[in-house]
């Protein structure tokens, strides 16, 4: 047994999740700005479909050994989501439906072996072909939210939360933190030597969604060690350098990802 059942079953529930908000919205929510600067709800959902086909495009490099690119090129990822941002709400369903579709059946039919494959997206490093289900449960759970339709970081599964703190943790820019430390308060961890600047705290959720650009640093307070040191402003959160993934992931898909602690 490995960790692609549960990754599937996650990315299942995940993709159903963003489609039934999608679904709520009409042709103007469609059109509203979306959390992202410059970027309508319309902007989101096509760029969660794009990214369905272009996932898919790595199963079919892992599954025939044939270089296929996640994207032709990245102007071409910017032009087709522009050209999709403005549907009506009806056409973005169908789009987002018709294109998770897809990838579940690339998901679905890819050979054990394949699983291993090494696959390139736009930016460093390679990695196995199992990391492309951890990627697009990525894109699902972060621009939910950047849909800012009703689904916030307090939504986010556990699960998610820990893989996410995990690989970020792994990626962290230590030559350009802004923090020394980071304490969690729920559940109950702690990361230290980090870099320079203070240590900050606050629970998983709260953390990750400043850590991800998702919070203005809601629920992130700095650690004061010294009673009566004056009031610290919570720092910019440091670069997020998790996409598309770490290095060094093991090339079959691991038992548990991350790692469970024994």
């Amino acid at each position: 047994m490995t960790v692609l059942p549960t990754l599937r079953a996650e990315l299942a529930a995940a993709t159903d999740r963003f489609i039934a908000t999608a679904a709520e919205l009409d042709d103007a929510d469609i059109a509203a700005p979306s959390l992202l600067p410059g970027w309508s709800r319309g902007h989101v959902i096509t760029h969660v479909a794009r990214n369905a086909d272009g996932l898919g495009n790595l199963l079919t490099w892992a599954r025939t050994g044939v270089e296929t690119p996640q994207y032709p090129d990245p102007g071409r990822r910017a032009a087709d989501i522009e050209a999709g941002a403005a549907r009506p709400a009806a056409e973005q369903r169908a789009d987002l439906v018709d294109s998770a579709a897809r990838l579940a059946a690339a998901v679905e039919s890819l050979p054990e072996a394949a699983w291993s494959a090494r696959v390139a997206a736009l930016r460093p490093p390679p990695h196995p072909a199992w990391y492309v289900l951890v990627r697009r449960l990525r894109e699902l759970e972060l621009h939910h939210v950047d849909l800012d339709a009703g689904y916030t970081p307090a939504d986010w599964p556990a699960a998610f939360v820990r893989r996410e703190l995990h690989d970020t943790l792994t990626c962290w820019p230590y030559g350009e933190s802004t923090v020394g430390g980071i304490v969690f308060t729920e559940p109950v961890d702690e990361w230290s030597d980090l870099g320079k600047g203070p240590v900050v705290r606050g629970e998983a959720r709260e953390v990750l969604a400043w850590l991800t650009g998702r919070s203005a640093g809601q629920g992130i307070r700095v650690v004061r060690e010294e009673p009566g040191a004056p009031r610290e402003e919570v720092p910019p959160p440091p670069p997020w350098l998790t996409m598309p993934s770490p290095a060094d992931l093991p090339s079959a898909p691991p038992d548990t990802y991350p790692e469970e602690s024994p």
